[in-house]
């Protein structure tokens, strides 16, 4: 995914993901911070957010308490049709 570009990405159907993570910090558990991580993805599966969390989990040390997220599909296939040929003005 990371060699396409935005707009190519959006056309095979990947839109808009921002996740709103709240975690702890490692050596003060009762206090929370803040992360906003954003990036193209599918729904509902959501593969880049999970492999993101996955990561988080495996290899940062502060836990994770919560994760709030929203998804916009950008690009809607009634919002772009192809069109094949060329038009010359004088």
């Amino acid at each position: 995914m990371q060699d396409k570009s935005a707009f190519e990405l959006q056309l095979e159907g990947y839109g808009l993901t921002t996740a709103h993570i709240l975690y702890r910090m490692p050596d003060h558990l009762e206090i929370l911070q803040t992360y906003i991580w954003q990036d193209y993805d599918i729904a509902p599966d959501f593969p880049e957010m999970y492999r993101f969390l996955d990561f988080w989990e495996a290899n940062l040390d502060g836990p994770l308490h919560s994760v709030r997220y929203t998804h916009q599909r950008l690009i809607r296939p009634s919002e772009f049709k192809r069109v094949d040929g060329e038009i010359l003005l004088h």
